[in-house]
């Protein structure tokens, strides 16, 4: 935790007296999970524009909430890292489902869009993280296996389809596609115009 954090900390707790660390789905009041929420959503936009450093005090500032509010949550930062970085892969494997009522290759190219900002963020979050954890711990191997589970069924649907290339798997994609996340800008889009570039390379052709 930096200074300014613990400094934070430390004065809202004269205000706001902390109570024991909430848990979502045991029984959190409808306003303890509202301000849950606006803590994680607050963490991910401002981890999103200025990098998984942003200051805890910045981030409860954005979410509407006291110091206080936002360590009753996460006692830790790494607690909210975690948090933002569960809440990504979730999100993505959700969006899964809604892909695969998609025709084969339009939901091909939906995830493939949708892995590229994960990635894109991912990669701040795994970061910061790597401070607390091994990049082999079970954390991050759960997240990975998830999103196999979501990922794997919409790429071999579309090579089943005839859609994509057979040659290739979901480890492959994602290589791809996280080689792109990391390229720098030189202009706004390029990331997804290099991707529209990979996409047709990826797409299987009449023979």
């Amino acid at each position: 935790m930096s200074t300014a954090d613990k400094s934070a900390q430390t004065t809202e707790n004269r205000r706001e007296p902390d109570g024991p660390a909430e848990t979502p789905g045991r029984g959190m009041r409808a306003d303890a999970k509202r301000n849950h929420d606006k803590v994680v959503a607050a963490a991910r936009e401002a981890f999103a524009e200025t990098g998984a450093s942003t200051s805890l005090e910045e981030i409860a500032r954005r979410a509407g909430v006291g110091i206080g509010t936002l360590y009753r949550h996460f006692p830790t930062r790494q607690a909210l890292l975690e948090a933002v970085y569960v809440g990504e892969v979730q999100e993505l494997c959700a969006a899964t489902q809604e892909l695969l009522t998609l025709p084969p290759w339009e939901s091909f190219a939906g995830l493939s869009q949708r892995l590229l900002g994960y990635l894109a963020t991912k990669k701040a979050l795994a970061n910061e993280l790597f401070n607390y954890l091994d990049r082999e711990a079970a954390f991050f191997q759960t997240s990975r296996a998830d999103l196999f589970v979501a990922g794997e069924p919409v790429l071999r649907r579309a090579q089943e389809a005839g859609c994509v290339r057979a040659d290739t798997d979901f480890t492959e994609v994602i290589q791809l596609i996280g080689g792109i996340s990391k390229i720098e800008e030189t202009a706004p889009g390029q990331r997804e115009h290099i991707l529209a570039i990979a996409l047709d390379g990826l797409r299987q052709r009449p023979a």
